[in-house]
């Protein structure tokens, strides 16, 4: 692999030369974190027609100031900081204050399921890269939990500089043997390290209730202490049998199954609910923008 760097104002110009024997690090999708961040920032995902956000009004009680950033209220640009320092200047108010937020990533054998090339872990760990950022730039705090029969990794949320480089470096070295997930140990885990009521976004898949009903009894004692929404993923394929037309018994008989695993799902997020849980049910390919959406309407809606 030969790569050719060159400096910003084009005055140098380096080649390097990769040998076919060299490791090289392929890192969660770094373009998508940037395409979805400039979205997200400048109030374009309404614009994109792809959901529209409510913007909220200031609290008067006022938090900081801080540099202008596209998509800031200008009636909040506070001249005499801007007359002071050269650059745009906004104040910040209450109602953006600093909170705590969590990507969960189950890592269990739910999570091997492949669509279109990538399994379901690989889709949640793109976008728990992507909410981390935008969060980041929302000024929360952002941090990382990934589990399976053990909790493996526990990153405290923070905003710091090289914060969204400790999650990446975090999201790339994830290894996982696809085995039973254990909700006991990740909530002991949790209710040890956080002390703060923070948002949980946690990356998951149940294929029945069933299996839900295994693991509802933690998720409702996280829901308890913190605001959780679990997301797991809608089967593309079993759509695409449902509509298919059918020609023989064998089709009738498989796309009633189909539909009965379908219906299943629907029933997930009727009982979690009922338990006061949010939820996103939501195909692989939109996982990372009905993400983004439902953190960003959790935030208009003051509930974090």
């Amino acid at each position: 692999m030969n790569v050719l760097v060159t400096s910003p104002l084009a005055l140098v110009s380096r080649r390097f030369k990769f040998d076919q024997d060299k490791t090289v690090p392929v890192y969660p999708s770094y373009i998508q974190m940037r395409k979805y961040e400039l979205l997200a920032i400048s109030q374009n995902l309404q614009n994109t027609g792809i959901k529209k956000i409510r913007r909220i009004g200031h609290n008067q009680e006022f938090e900081l100031i801080k540099y202008y950033v596209s998509g800031d209220d200008f009636r909040t640009v506070n001249w005499k900081a801007t007359a002071r320092r050269s650059k745009l200047m906004v104040n910040q108010y209450q109602d953006e204050r600093s909170q705590q937020m969590y990507s969960l990533i189950d890592k269990s054998r739910v999570m091997q399921m492949p669509f279109e090339g990538l399994s379901l872990l690989d889709y949640a760990i793109n976008a728990s890269l992507v909410i981390s950022n935008i969060a980041i730039k929302k000024s929360d705090k952002a941090g990382l939990v990934t589990f399976q029969d053990k909790v493996n990794t526990l990153l405290p949320a923070a905003k710091r500089n090289n914060q969204m480089s400790i999650i990446q470096e975090n999201l790339y070295r994830q290894k996982t043997a696809f085995v039973e997930s254990d909700y006991s140990a990740l909530y002991v885990s949790l209710r040890k390290a956080l002390s703060q009521r923070s948002l949980l976004l946690l990356f998951t898949n149940f294929e029945s209730v069933f299996s839900l009903q295994r693991q509802l009894p933690f998720l409702i004692s996280l829901a308890k202490q913190h605001l959780l929404v679990v997301i797991f993923f809608e089967n593309t394929e079993l759509a695409k049998l449902i509509d298919e037309p059918t020609t023989d018994l064998r089709q009738v008989y498989h796309q009633a199954i189909a539909e009965r695993l379908a219906y299943e799902k629907k029933l997930i997020v009727k009982e979690l609910q009922k338990h006061g849980i949010q939820s996103i049910l939501t195909p692989p390919q939109k996982l990372t923008i009905n993400t983004i959406n439902k953190y960003l309407e959790l935030k208009a809606r003051n509930l974090i």
